[in-house]
């Protein structure tokens, strides 16, 4: 079954990671997929792969800290299909491991640009694009962390905590205009990052054996189709939900 058969979805973070794996999901399901990111070749490349295989996919670098940028993707999407009917904000960074009294302050406005005003410019755009048509659903990624905390991630908790009232706040204001707005809340999750992380602090999935009642980090995947119920018509009754696809993490 094609659950987003004819509908445009935007994908940022489109790369690696999520996004990728959501680029290529969506795409299976009959999405018209426009795929942004800052890192052109690796994005090119991946929508390329997605391409072969027959699916309508199309690139467009894209820095989501950047307004004029944010404007052309999303004008990219309604040009290039005709419309703008969802959108997966999936963007995100996280800071190094410092106590919040060792957090350099330029350390905290790079991490709040990319998470929450990436996020605010993407939202504000594509809720402009899908009041010209009066439907949409957006889906942005916050975190397991907008829930629990780290003690040595002050501000990666901090932004995904704004994220989840960016999403709140947006599902309140456009319900009424048919669109919806829900956030995603993955926990560990085997993205090229996590990878990087894992190799070099190897004993981290033993760890998670035990924090996380199905021992395991999840695939991208697993979180690229909560993403695409979010935004099919699967779930028309939710919006302004934090969706947690966590493992069972926060059960504990």
């Amino acid at each position: 079954m094609s659950r987003l058969a004819g509908k445009s979805i935007i994908v940022t973070g489109s790369a690696s990671g999520i996004g990728e794996a959501a680029v290529r999901l969506f795409a299976e399901n009959g999405a018209l997929v426009i795929a942004a990111d800052i890192d052109a070749d690796g994005g090119e490349a991946a929508a390329a792969a997605v391409r072969a295989k027959g699916h309508k996919v199309q690139f467009i670098r894209t820095d989501t800290t950047s307004e004029n940028d944010v404007i052309a993707m999303v004008a990219l999407s309604e040009s290039t299909y005709g419309k703008l009917d969802g959108a997966f904000n999936n963007v995100g960074l996280s800071n190094s491991s410092f106590k919040l009294a060792d957090t350099p302050l330029s350390e905290m406005q790079r991490i709040f640009n990319i998470n929450v005003t990436g996020t605010f410019l993407c939202m504000k755009y594509e809720i402009q694009a899908m009041l010209r048509t009066g439907h949409g659903s957006i889906v942005n990624t916050s975190s397991v962390m907008s829930f629990i905390y780290d003690a040595n991630l002050a501000v990666y908790c901090a932004t995904k905590y704004a994220i989840n009232g960016l999403t709140k706040t947006a599902a309140a204001e456009n319900g009424a205009v048919g669109i919806r707005v829900n956030a995603l809340a993955p926990a560990a999750t085997r993205t090229p990052g996590y990878l990087k992380y894992l190799a070099d602090n190897p004993s981290f999935e033993d760890k998670l054996k035990v924090a996380y009642p199905l021992g395991r980090a999840s695939e991208p995947v697993e979180q690229a189709r909560a993403a695409l119920w979010l935004l099919s018509d699967d779930s028309s009754y939710s919006t302004g939900t934090v969706m947690l696809v966590d493992g069972g993490n926060t059960l504990l």
